[in-house]
């Protein structure tokens, strides 16, 4: 999954539509961020390939504008889904794009995850979460997310994993300045190592899979899918 592509570009112009303003003169940054997000990162394609085939409803913890919802969608993957974030206005911008293309069987609501986890039994997706907590509240919320799994359902993690390499310092550094711009409401604090995620899990009895999910980025990311 090394090579995993991103959306090609008409499938990125066509998500990215619901994020258009509603007047001409309105503001664009989320249709071009989210244009360029998909057509740039294999992140989407990937989750939506580990997620075929399971029927448990999804949680989206840290969901940001909802993207993962839509590309569920385009997919035909026709999952019950849940996304939660700390940021209103990207929960706000997700509510109004999903409603304007009629995302059937979406909701997304306002979580500080670092204070509670919103009820739920199925699937669950980090994505692009992990790094910005410290090792305790890692591990807090792996284990109560792996408590969260049905039989058939799967934890999907999409992190940087630290290894000391290029690829890692360039992710730290592109995570601080997405920080610095106000994109992220925090900075990265931690980023997990390969070898205590992979503990956490095989302790919990999950078969697990680590696949970097590169693409044609600079990033030090990886894709971990973990069934039951």
């Amino acid at each position: 999954m090394t090579g995993t592509p991103a959306f090609d570009r008409v499938v990125a112009a066509r998500i990215a539509r619901a994020f258009l303003p509603a007047r001409w003169f309105g503001n664009r940054w989320h249709y071009h961020y989210s244009r360029i997000k998909l057509g740039s990162d294999p992140l989407y394609p990937g989750v939506t390939a580990a997620l075929r085939g399971s029927e448990a409803p999804l949680l989206d913890l840290g969901c940001g504008i909802g993207l993962l919802a839509h590309a569920l969608r385009i997919e035909q993957i026709a999952l019950i889904y849940h996304g939660v974030d700390n940021d209103p206005v990207k929960i706000q911008e997700a509510r109004r794009a999903a409603a304007k293309v009629g995302l059937v069987d979406v909701d997304f609501n306002v979580v500080d995850l670092a204070n509670r986890l919103p009820m739920h039994r199925g699937s669950v997706a980090i994505l692009d979460v992990l790094q910005y907590l410290d090792d305790a509240s890692q591990q807090r919320l792996l284990d109560a997310t792996i408590a969260m799994l049905v039989p058939g359902a799967r934890l999907i993690i999409r992190t940087g994993i630290e290894d000391g390499s290029r690829r890692m310092w360039f992710t730290r550094a592109f995570d601080q300045a997405a920080n610095l711009i106000g994109w992220m409401n925090a900075p990265p604090r931690r980023y997990p190592r390969e070898q205590a995620l992979r503990a956490t899990l095989d302790r919990a009895g999950l078969r697990s899979t680590f696949t970097p999910l590169h693409g044609n980025t600079p990033f030090n990311n990886w894709l971990i899918v973990a069934t039951a």
